[in-house]
Formats: C-alpha cells, sequence, structure tokens
C-alpha cells in the first residue's frame, strides 16, 4: 500500500515524500482512512511507528478546506489543538507539522512552559489553524486571552497514557469545557490502560478502537540484553560497555533528576561526550543539549523519562536502562527511542540485586522472559560464579600422581599410598630419651 491509496492530497503526498515517506506503517495505514471519516478514535501502537503522521496527515486533509493566504487573524482561527504531556514531545509534533504542511497555507504553533510567553502570544495573534500544546502553558494563555478555542473541530490527546501519569487529568477536564462538543477527539498512546479506557468514555463519542501490536508488547526489531552489576560497580559498566560496544549514541535512563547529573558528571570524567536533560533544567538549554545529541557532538544523552518523552532520534541505535523504572511500562516507552520506524536498535538494562521485582514485573508485562546476565570483570557479589573446571590428569602413578615414565623428585617419597616429604635433620624437633620409671 502507498499513501496515496489513502486519500491523500497531492500538497501533502509531496509533502511527505520529501521527508523520505514510502509506505504507511501498520498505525498510519489503519488510523488516516478512520480520521478522515471525522469519527472519534482511540488508538494504541508501539512506540516510534509512526503515530504523529498517523493522526496529523488526515487532519491536515481535513483543514485544507480552510487553507487561505489572508492575513488577518480571523481567517485562522484554531481548528485543530493537539495536547503533549511534555515539551519535548510538542516541539517534535511542531517540527514535522511544519514539514507536512510546507505546500499548504495552514498556520501552525507550538506553546510550552519554559520560555518566555510573548514570542507565543505574538504568534497567536497572528491566527493559527493547527495549535500544538502543553495542558499547562494553553491554560495560561487562556486565563490571558491570548487563544481562543471555540472553533477547535478536531482534538487530539497524544501520549495520553503519560498526560494521566503526570497528572494533567484536572487540566485536560478544564480545557475540554472551553471546546465545541460537535467536534472530533481522537486519543493516541503507547499502551492502553484502564484508566485510558476511562478517559476515553468521558470525553469521546463511541470512539474506533485500532491497535496495531498488543498492548504494552516491545518492538521485536530491538535485541533486550539486561546486566546484572552491584548498584557500585554500575557506572564502570555503562562506562565499559559505551566503549566496547562504541556506542556513538545512546540514551541512558535513570529514576531521578539528581542521579541523571551525577552519572553525567561521572561519565565524563570517564572522557565521554555525556550530558543531563531532565525537568530542572531550562527549556533553552535542553534544546541545545538535544540538538547537540543529534548532531554528533554529545553521545551520551542521561535523562529522565518525563525529559526524554517524545524524543524522536532517526536510527538511535542504543538505549540503556541505568535505572530499572518502578512502573513496568516505563520499560516500554524507555526502549521504543530505539528501534523506530522498522530499524533494529539494542536496549541495555543494567540490574543490581535490589531490582530484581522490576525485572519480573517488565518480564510480566512484555510476556517475555529476560534474565539477568554477568559481564567478564563486573561479576555481581550476589551472584554466585560457576564451578571451576576440573582438570585430568594424563596417565599418572596411582600413588604419586606423576606421569608415567617420571622419574621422582629425590624428596618426594612413598608410604603407604601417602606422598611423604624428607625434612632436613636439623629441622627436627629434638629427641629425648625417656628413661623408665623406678620400681
Amino acid at each position: 500500500m502507498s499513501f496515496s491509496e489513502l486519500g491523500l492530497s497531492p500538497e501533502l503526498l509531496r509533502a511527505i515524500g520529501e521527508q523520505g515517506y514510502n509506505e504507511p506503517t501498520p498505525i498510519q495505514a489503519k488510523a488516516i482512512p478512520l480520521v478522515l471519516t471525522g469519527r472519534d478514535m482511540l488508538a494504541a501502537a508501539q512506540t516510534g511507528t509512526g503515530k504523529t503522521a498517523a493522526f496529523m496527515l488526515p487532519i491536515l486533509e481535513r483543514l485544507k478546506k480552510y487553507a487561505n493566504p489572508s492575513a488577518s487573524p480571523a481567517m485562522h482561527p484554531v481548528r485543530a489543538l493537539i495536547l503533549s504531556p511534555t515539551r519535548e514531545l510538542a516541539d517534535q509534533i511542531g517540527v514535522n507539522v511544519k514539514a507536512y504542511t510546507r505546500y499548504l497555507p495552514l498556520r501552525a504553533t507550538t506553546i510550552f512552559g519554559g520560555v518566555n510567553m510573548d514570542p507565543q502570544v505574538a504568534e497567536l495573534r497572528r491566527g493559527v489553524e493547527i495549535l500544538i500544546a502543553t495542558p499547562g502553558r494553553l491554560l495560561d494563555h487562556v486565563s490571558q486571552k491570548t487563544v481562543q478555542l471555540n472553533r477547535v473541530d478536531v482534538l487530539v490527546l497524544d501520549e495520553g497514557d503519560r498526560m494521566l501519569d503526570m497528572g494533567f487529568i484536572q487540566d485536560i477536564r478544564k480545557i475540554m469545557a472551553l471546546l465545541p462538543r460537535e467536534r472530533q477527539t481522537l486519543l493516541f498512546s503507547a499502551t492502553f490502560a484502564s484508566e485510558i479506557k476511562k478517559l476515553a468514555e468521558d470525553f469521546m463519542r463511541d470512539p474506533q478502537v485500532v491497535e496495531v501490536a498488543r498492548q504494552n508488547s516491545t518492538n521485536d526489531d530491538v535485541e533486550q540484553l539486561v546486566y546484572a552489576a552491584d548498584g557500585w560497580q554500575k557506572r564502570k559498566l555503562l562506562s565499559h560497555l559505551i566503549r566496547s560496544r562504541d556506542m556513538g549514541q545512546v540514551i541512558v535512563f535513570c529514576k531521578t533528576k539528581l542521579s541523571a547529573d551525577q552519572l553525567s558528571r561521572d561519565l565524563k570524567r570517564d572522557g565521554h561526550a555525556a550530558e543531563a536533560i531532565h525537568g530542572d533544567k531550562a527549556q533553552a538549554a535542553r534544546l541545545e543539549t538535544l540538538a547537540a545529541f543529534k548532531d554528533g557532538a554529545i553521545r551520551v544523552l542521561v535523562a529522565t523519562d518525563v525529559a526524554a518523552r517524545g524524543l524522536d532520534i532517526s536510527e538511535l541505535p542504543y538505549v540503556v536502562n541505568f535505572e530499572l523504572p518502578n512502573a513496568p511500562e516505563d520499560y516500554v516507552h524507555r526502549i521504543g527511542r530505539t528501534g523506530r520506524a522498522g530499524a533494529s536498535g539494542v536496549a541495555i538494562s543494567l540490574m543490581s540485586q535490589e531490582e530484581s521485582r522490576q525485572l519480573d514485573a517488565i518480564n510480566k508485562l512484555i510476556r517475555k522472559n529476560l534474565e539477568a546476565q554477568p559481564v567478564d570483570g563486573f561479576w555481581p557479589s550476589w551472584m554466585p560464579r560457576p564451578a571451576a573446571p576440573v582438570h585430568h590428569m594424563p596417565a599418572a602413578d596411582a600413588l604419586t600422581g606423576a606421569p608415567e615414565g617420571i622419574k621422582q623428585p629425590r624428596a618426594v617419597r612413598r608410604g603407604r599410598g601417602k606422598l611423604q616429604r624428607e625434612i632436613p635433620a636439623l629441622l627436627l624437633p629434638p629427641r629425648y630419651k625417656v628413661s623408665a620409671p623406678p620400681r
């Protein structure tokens, strides 16, 4: 199947062709025709399978009738609203939309927190048909009356499960109250949890469910390895793996901002080009670090789960879980950073003895049997070593163990089947004559 068979206009086909899109991915092939009909949709697909194009291409096709070159802001009301849980994901969607609308006079902008609002206000006042936003910053603009949402035709909740995890449910409810009742709602997520289905019941009308992979499954193109290590050895092991595998690009996941910063400093001391990215970093610094990583100036990107959600690095070969996540679903999202769009990848997890429960939960979720294995030179103290091999001697003297035909040393003699060694007389203890007791 080709994109031309999905009902997309020549302008969109030309734009995606220049992006190197040849054939639609499974989620794109199923979702695009359905979105074009105007039905609500609840879609689940593995991370890295092209969900952004699956919803943006048909939305742009539907909005094409509103495209116009007018300079008047009134001619460019917000028609499509895409909500994203993180700044990085919102920015990535914005980059894709800019590429897709290259030959369509449709305006788009991205708004998120951590940066000055003034440039965002200027963009909104010019008028935009497509608005990509994080929930918190969108509500900031609503409160300042710099954006109107009463003309929205399509709403997209991207990475809905992560929005719930990050506590955005109340913000989402406030935003929903500002939208027209008659609209199309699309909810895309890498996983289907019960909370996601409840969200769909609250905000969607008879949604069509689309799944192209088993829930919480991992990409078969990603090789998954687990290495056992003591906690204090993890950093040395990671440094060894980066060098021995010649990792040109790798994202390393930590659970906390503090551990991400510490690991980044340690890796720098080891001679690696590493930087940390997390929520406490200024947005400008995060974007600069991400750009340097994509350009190859930084080889190791140490990230927390929230900061890395939505990162789209083409052909990223390696992902490392320096610390196993407490939520097994996060493991699926983490390793989904590699092996994207049909490419292969390697996901390595470093597991300490205290993290065995996390590994059990991951295996249960993804229905695999990943086993922790040691690495030579970094054998964990809690894992038993294999028994030393027994070396058998060739045919030997039954008593001495010496091979046949070999003359025994002078210092060795036989005595009742045991080896005995002559001891110089000077080293023997003195002998005392014991006289017979008197009668």
